[in-house]
């Protein structure tokens, strides 16, 4: 199988790399394949992990106004229908899709994934599965949501009383866990099942 180094472009067979160490390109000394120790594993580990914490990031309140003796409780779905019923459908349609629709979607399709993987079990239209994961990967943009969220909640604090609720905690958790997810997952792993089952 032919392999392109990331770096330079040189075009070479791919070597045999034990699991945890990796090849360098012979021209640039890039790094032309890493094989992550127990990728399926830990990856798995941490999808679960985070699918737990969005559970838990969207059945609970988010954040808590208080203001003249009047509180108000907001979670996550609740700020895109305050974005729509504003008039703003297109942001709230961006909001929708970057904090809960794209990250669910890649959250249920690693397990989907390497769930049965683990088991040694290929699971049905793997390919598209895993292609579904890259594509969601690149609209979930949690961090940029909790930036806006703390921006608001400093501009707020003279106005009002916040409360942070579990949610906001979950939904923190759950940025560094997606990320710690992609980090170590192998796609040449995932793709050679996928070569395995055709």
């Amino acid at each position: 199988m032919l392999v392109a180094c990331h770096d330079c472009d040189l075009l070479l067979s791919e070597p045999p790399v034990p699991e945890g160490d990796s090849a360098i390109c012979p021209r640039c000394q890039g790094i032309l394949v890493r094989r992550r120790r127990n990728s399926i594993e830990r990856t798995l580990a941490l999808a679960l992990a985070g699918f737990v914490l969005f559970l838990v990031a969207n059945a609970f309140p988010f954040l808590t106004f208080e203001m003249q003796g009047q509180a108000t409780q907001t979670t996550l779905a609740s700020g895109s229908i305050d974005i729509f019923r504003a008039g703003r459908p297109v942001v709230a349609g961006l909001v929708f899709l970057t904090t809960i629709l794209a990250p669910a979607t890649e959250l249920v399709l690693l397990i989907y994934i390497l769930g049965p993987l683990n088991l040694g079990i290929r699971p049905p239209a793997l390919a598209l599965a895993f292609r579904g994961v890259q594509h969601a990967r690149n609209w979930s943009m949690m961090e940029v949501f909790l930036i806006g969220i703390f921006v608001s909640v400093v501009k707020l604090t003279d106005m009002a009383e916040i409360v942070p609720g579990i949610a906001l905690w979950a939904f923190v958790l759950m940025i560094p866990t997606l990320a710690a997810a992609g980090s170590t997952l192998d796609p040449d792993e995932v793709w050679a099942h996928v070569e395995l089952s055709s």
